[in-house]
């Protein structure tokens, strides 16, 4: 297996890390530890969760924290839209990113089905 940072889907979803780190900083000063943390964890935890996964034995154990990742980054893509309905982000800055996380949910179910077809 590939190291992880050589993987797309470990590439795209530090790069969302980041977009939600800058998006993040605008939010009210009151949401420090509501929607603002709670939006950086749970992205922070789609790549953390490939990278842990990466160095497990067995195939099935990988696929597991590849399917926690998929449950942490359907977790920000309601966090984006709420973050959003509430007018803490536009909906210019929260689209692009609710795109990207499509992306990454595609990519991720395709590696944690090609992993658990490897078991």
């Amino acid at each position: 297996m590939q190291r992880f940072t050589e993987l797309k889907v470990w590439q795209r979803s530090h790069a969302l890390v980041l977009q939600v780190y800058r998006l993040t900083r605008g939010f009210p000063a009151d949401e420090r530890y509501g929607i603002m943390s709670q939006l950086r964890r749970a992205a922070l935890s789609v790549p953390t969760n490939i990278a842990e996964g990466s160095k497990r034995q067995g195939s099935q154990d990988y696929a597991r924290f590849l399917n926690i990742a998929e449950g942490s980054l359907v977790e920000t893509e309601y966090l984006v839209m709420v973050s959003r309905d509430l007018g803490y982000t536009t909906p210019g800055a929260a689209e692009p990113l609710l795109n990207e996380i499509k992306e990454i949910a595609g990519m991720l179910h395709s590696l944690r089905t090609k992993v658990e077809q490897q078991g």
